[in-house]
C-alpha cells in the first residue's frame, strides 16, 4: 500500500509540473528570446556631435563621418563645419558650441590648448603643399621662383591660416618673395580661384588636387621640408563627450587611417 500511494504521488505531481511549464510559443511576462531579440549596447553612442575641422579635411571627414554614424545607427553627426583652423580656433574660443576640433596644424590647436578648450590633442595625418594651376597652365608656372614674377598672378592662403603659414615658409627657404592678388582664408578658397581661370597659380596641399580635372599641379622644390601636422581633440566643454571621444578614437584607428591615406594624407 505505501509503494502505490508513493507511486500515485509521483505521477500527481509530474503532472503539476508539466502543467506549470509553458507551451511552446508562449512566455512569462517580460521574457525575451536571446537568439532573436537584440541586446542592448551598453555603449551606444546616442544624440548629435559636432565636428569642427579644418578645410582641407572636407573629403576625408565627410566619409569619415558617413563611417562614424553607419557604425553607430542611434548617433547623428551635424554638418561639419569646415573652415580655416584659425578662423575655427577663433570661434571655438569665442564659444561656439562643438565636440571635436580637428585642426590643420598644431598652433592652432595649442590656442585652443590654452584657452582651456581642449587637452591632450593627437596628430592623425600630415601634409605639404603643391603649386596648383588651371588646367594648360596659362601663366606657364613650372617652379616655385615663378611665383615670384610680376606677370604671374597668385593667390595665397593669409599668413594665419596653416597653408598660409606653411606657403610663407617654403617661400622663405626658396628666396622667393610673392604678392599675393588676394589673401584667402581657408585652402578651399584658394583652390576655387585657381580652378576658376581667376589667378594662374596657389599654392595649395597635395590632397586638395587629388583626383581634380580642372587643376594640374607640380611639387615645389623644398616641399618635403615644410609639413603641416594635424591634430584633433574632443573637447572638455563638449556636449556629447562621449560621442566625440569616440569620433577621436575612430579618426586615430586602422580604419580611420586607411580613409585618409587613400586620400593623399601622409602618417602622422
Amino acid at each position: 500500500m505505501r509503494r502505490v500511494l508513493a507511486a500515485t504521488a509521483l505521477v500527481a505531481l509530474a503532472l503539476l509540473t508539466v502543467g506549470c511549464a509553458p507551451s511552446e510559443g508562449d512566455s512569462e511576462p517580460g521574457a525575451t528570446d536571446a537568439a532573436t531579440d537584440p541586446q542592448p549596447v551598453g555603449d551606444e553612442l546616442t544624440g548629435e556631435l559636432s565636428i569642427y575641422a579644418a578645410a582641407s579635411l572636407k573629403t576625408a571627414f565627410d566619409e569619415l563621418a558617413t563611417d562614424f554614424e553607419e557604425r553607430h545607427p542611434s548617433l547623428e553627426v551635424l554638418p561639419i563645419v569646415y573652415d580655416g583652423s584659425s578662423t575655427l580656433a577663433t570661434q571655438l574660443i569665442e564659444g561656439a558650441p562643438a565636440d571635436v576640433f580637428a585642426s590643420a596644424d598644431e598652433a592652432n590647436m595649442q590656442r585652443v590648448v590654452d584657452a582651456g578648450l581642449a587637452t591632450a590633442p593627437e596628430l592623425f595625418a600630415t601634409n605639404t603643399l603643391v603649386i596648383a594651376m588651371p588646367t594648360g597652365n596659362p601663366g606657364g608656372v613650372e617652379d616655385v621662383s615663378d611665383l615670384g614674377d610680376d606677370s604671374v598672378t597668385v593667390v595665397m592662403c593669409a599668413p594665419e591660416v596653416p597653408c598660409g603659414a606653411a606657403s610663407q615658409t617654403l617661400l622663405a627657404n626658396a628666396g622667393v618673395t610673392v604678392t599675393p592678388a588676394s589673401w584667402e582664408q581657408n585652402v578651399t578658397a584658394v583652390l576655387t580661384k585657381v580652378a576658376a581661370n581667376e589667378a594662374d597659380a596657389g599654392l595649395v596641399y597635395t590632397t586638395d588636387v587629388r583626383g581634380r580635372d580642372d587643376v594640374e599641379s607640380i611639387v615645389p622644390e623644398g616641399a618635403e621640408d615644410v609639413v603641416n601636422r594635424y591634430p584633433i581633440a574632443a573637447l572638455t566643454g563638449a556636449p556629447n563627450p562621449n560621442a566625440a571621444a569616440a569620433f577621436a578614437e575612430f579618426v586615430l584607428s586602422a580604419d580611420g587611417q586607411a580613409v585618409l591615406a587613400e586620400l593623399g594624407f601622409g602618417a602622422p
